[in-house]
């Protein structure tokens, strides 16, 4: 027969059933209302984050794309400043070109100068003298060396000015070169989209790297390179105008320097022209004048020999009349008039010599006059031919190298010449 088992488990009143029910029951709905509220604030959340996350890249896209405008304005303006630092570079380096080409330019008008100083040296006795021609080709040199300092001055500040432009022209290409690589990234990061392939989560973004600046800094120093470059610009500006000014008044005071010395040299010549046609006057003078006393010389050489002759004639005669005899060795008129004869004689003779002896005196003095005109005449032969000689030279002031043949001989040569009679005679 069976039997009721009985198991010992706890027992629960029934109060305690319907309490646990309505608690299952009532947990149940207000899980079910904090399920809901979350829900809805979730989806609330994700319209809110999914607009803000649309909005937050719209903004971070425009300012992507006004950040590329304002780099790329910086960029075409440094494209304009380097296009214009270029240009001011080859514009002073051929303008410091040019003031070489007239630095070495200068070299000739001092060759020339020195070289008439040279040729000048070459005066003999009384024609070498101080004159205008010596002060203005001494003026010259002066004024050619001044010149010549000018120009090397004028070419050390072009050079240095380059180095400066040089110097600005890497700070702006390296600026430049910056604002590509910059144009470049904000480019590429302004591309990409949600669907790119090559974008991924990276290792604390939001660091702020080394050697960050803030916007004003970046803005001033592109602004500061620009300045400068426009500064040294307009400072080589200035120095272009300044050299052309400079090669210009150089120019110019040497054309009125070479005028001025041409214009002496011209005068001097006309001068020397004038003595030398005076003493060549002279020469000629002097050689007549010889050759008149020569002739009156022998004149009075025969004059002498025949007074002589009457002189001997008269002697002969008194002396014969010596011998008359006794009475007849009378004083008569014949005596006296004998007697006076030789007296006048003697005074005629003695006259005539003291007058050929003046003669004589006065051909030696007229001789060594004459070889006093003739050794000045050669002088000034000589002085008109080395100034010839250095107008010759100056030639090539005015003509060009290739074209200049110089027309008086630079040599002066001695040719065989035979002297004048008048000058192998015995003064």
């Amino acid at each position: 027969m069976a039997t009721l088992s009985v198991k010992p488990s706890p027992r629960f009143r029934l109060p305690d059933w319907h309490t646990n029910s309505y608690l299952l029951s009532t947990n149940a709905e207000r899980q079910r209302d904090a399920s809901h509220q979350i829900r809805q604030e979730a989806r609330v959340l994700c319209n809110e984050t999914n607009n803000q996350t649309i909005w937050d890249e719209h903004d971070n896209r425009t300012r992507l794309a006004e950040r590329i405008d304002t780099v790329n304005r910086w960029k075409e303006m440094l494209d304009k400043c380097l296009t214009d630092l270029d240009a001011e570079i080859d514009a002073l380096t051929q303008m410091k070109e040019s003031a070489e080409q007239s630095l070495q330019a200068k070299n000739l008008p001092l060759d020339v100068a020195i070289e008439c100083l040279t040729l000048r040296e070459s005066r003999r006795d009384i024609d070498v003298v101080k004159d205008l021609v010596e002060e203005e080709l001494h003026k010259e040199v002066e004024v050619t060396e001044a010149t010549k300092k000018a120009l090397q001055q004028k070419i050390s500040q072009a050079f240095e000015k380059l180095c400066l432009l040089q110097e600005v022209r890497q700070q702006l290409n390296s600026d430049h070169r910056g604002k590509m690589e910059t144009l470049d990234i904000d480019r590429g990061c302004f591309s990409l989209n949600l669907k790119s392939p090559n974008i991924s989560l990276k290792i604390n973004p939001t660091r702020v790297p080394n050697g960050s600046t803030t916007l004003q800094q970046w803005d001033d120093c592109s602004q500061f390179n620009k300045n400068q470059a426009e500064a040294e610009m307009k400072g080589a500006i200035e120095l272009r105008e300044a050299i052309a000014l400079t090669i210009a008044k150089t120019n110019n005071e040497l054309e009125a320097q070479r005028v001025a010395t041409e214009f002496a040299f011209r005068k001097r010549l006309w001068e020397m022209e004038k003595v030398y046609s005076e003493l060549k006057w002279q020469e000629k003078n002097t050689l007549e004048e010889i050759a008149e006393l020569q002739e009156d010389i022998r004149h009075l050489e025969e004059d002498l020999r025949r007074k002589l002759q009457n002189l001997k004639l008269c002697h002969t005669r008194l002396e014969t009349r010596t011998y008359r005899p006794n009475v007849e060795l009378c004083r008569d008129q014949a005596q006296y008039g004998l007697t006076e004869e030789v007296h006048q004689l003697e005074a005629t003779t003695a006259a005539l010599k003291q007058k050929l002896a003046q003669a004589q005196d006065a051909l030696d003095a007229l001789y060594q006059h004459l070889a006093q005109l003739q050794a000045d005449i050669a002088c000034k032969a000589n002085s008109m031919l080395l100034d010839t000689k250095c107008m010759d030279t100056r030639r090539k002031l005015t003509m060009p190298a290739e074209k200049f043949v110089p027309e008086v001989d630079t040599f002066t040569r001695t040719t065989n010449r035979t002297l004048s009679p008048l000058k192998t005679c015995q003064l």
